[in-house]
């Protein structure tokens, strides 16, 4: 699943902060090696702090019935798009990846359809689900969400609390119609983005089990239904 990085980000942000409040960034491991943090990236001192230092209880309990070291570890996609190290991708692996994509990439049992708006508006600024820590998310007693809004401006009147990591989604329906072949594009980019961008860092919801192909639906008519805020 699309969380270690996130994982890793998150924890490397608090030492940054715990660092700078403690002073000197210097610390000494049990084989008696120091580390000097201010030397490390940002990847490297999340691996350094979870891994070396074991600073994060990889043993605990996921909701998909692993732990964290299994959700931690990449899958085969993954890898390959990490290996690019953030630089260009190339055809001969960008068709890998999507070949990758293609063969997990479910649709709808009778074609894909428009869902409820107004419960796709719901996950779409629903950020529950998936957590781990001393209290594990519940997914019996609370349904889980996609968050787009934190990537995405979905609503103009919204555009203060949006995120932009992504592009803007504001009367998406509206400006490209609701054609057979946009909404089939619009289910690909939630379920696995990668069959038509590969390597992008953009999550795969449906592909990782995070919204099933009905909430998925529900998103979409969030994005193509003319009664939809994100048309207005």
């Amino acid at each position: 699943m699309e969380y270690g990085s996130s994982i890793r980000t998150g924890l490397a942000a608090l030492a940054s902060v715990s660092l700078l409040a403690a002073g000197p960034a210097v610390a000494e491991s049990a084989e008696g090696e120091r580390a000097d943090y201010t030397e490390m990236s940002a990847e490297e001192l999340a691996n350094h702090l979870i891994f070396e230092k074991e600073g994060f209880d990889l043993d605990e309990e996921t909701q998909e019935g692993t732990t964290v070291r299994e959700r931690l570890k990449q899958d085969e996609l993954q890898k390959t798009c990490s290996a690019l190290e953030g630089g260009d991708i190339d055809t001969e692996t960008a068709e890998k990846v999507r070949e990758m994509a293609r063969e997990n990439m479910e649709y709808p049992e009778g074609g894909i359809e428009l869902g409820d708006w107004e419960r796709g508006q719901e996950i779409a600024e629903n950020a529950f689900g998936f957590r781990v820590g001393h209290k594990v998310d519940d997914h019996g007693e609370e349904e889980t969400g996609g968050m787009c809004i934190n990537c995405h401006e979905m609503e103009s009147a919204k555009s203060h609390r949006s995120g932009t990591i992504g592009p803007s989604l504001a009367n998406y329906g509206k400006d490209r119609g609701s054609g057979e072949s946009i909404v089939r594009f619009a289910y690909e980019m939630i379920y696995n983005p990668h069959v038509n961008f590969p390597c992008t860092k953009m999550p795969r919801l449906g592909a990782n089990g995070i919204l099933d192909k009905e909430k998925i639906q529900d998103v979409l008519g969030y994005l193509f239904d003319p009664e939809s805020p994100v048309n207005q």
